[in-house]
């Protein structure tokens, strides 16, 4: 991670520090505001090894029993393409996504669009659909 003045850059490619961006998302201390935030903070929770935040933030009915990180994919750059709803206090929103990785010098990208909804005053990862073919 690169460094500003509060710290180290946050992972999520919004251009302010973690501890001012996905920081206190992960670590609970503030919940993700909209989808996008919470999306942004699940792409962080994958470049950092989070998968505790992983597993809080995704819908119960769909979150696989085991949930891992592969330590040989470094998550690099998230592009957020757009966004369909998802503010403060809307019930859903979509955000389709485009996360660039490195395994062992090779490239990659996740292409998805990803659903989300509310649920007790949070926002939790519901499904996402993913475009193209392995890698986009």
């Amino acid at each position: 991670m690169t460094t500003s003045t509060d710290g180290p850059m946050c992972p999520c490619g919004s251009g302010r520090s973690f501890a001012e961006c996905c920081g206190p998302v992960l670590d609970g201390s503030r919940p993700a505001a909209t989808a996008e935030a919470l999306m942004r903070s699940r792409f962080t929770a994958f470049a950092v090894g989070d998968v505790d935040h992983l597993e809080r933030s995704w819908a119960p009915e769909t979150r696989p029993s085991e949930i891992r990180v592969d330590p040989a994919r470094r998550w690099t750059r998230l592009e957020i393409l757009s966004v369909v709803d998802g503010r403060e206090l809307a019930a859903t929103g979509v955000v389709e996504f485009r996360a660039h990785y490195d395994v062992d010098g090779v490239t990659g990208r996740l292409h998805e669009r990803s659903t989300f909804r509310r649920e007790h005053g949070r926002w939790v990862y519901v499904a996402g659909a993913l475009d193209g073919a392995a890698g986009d």
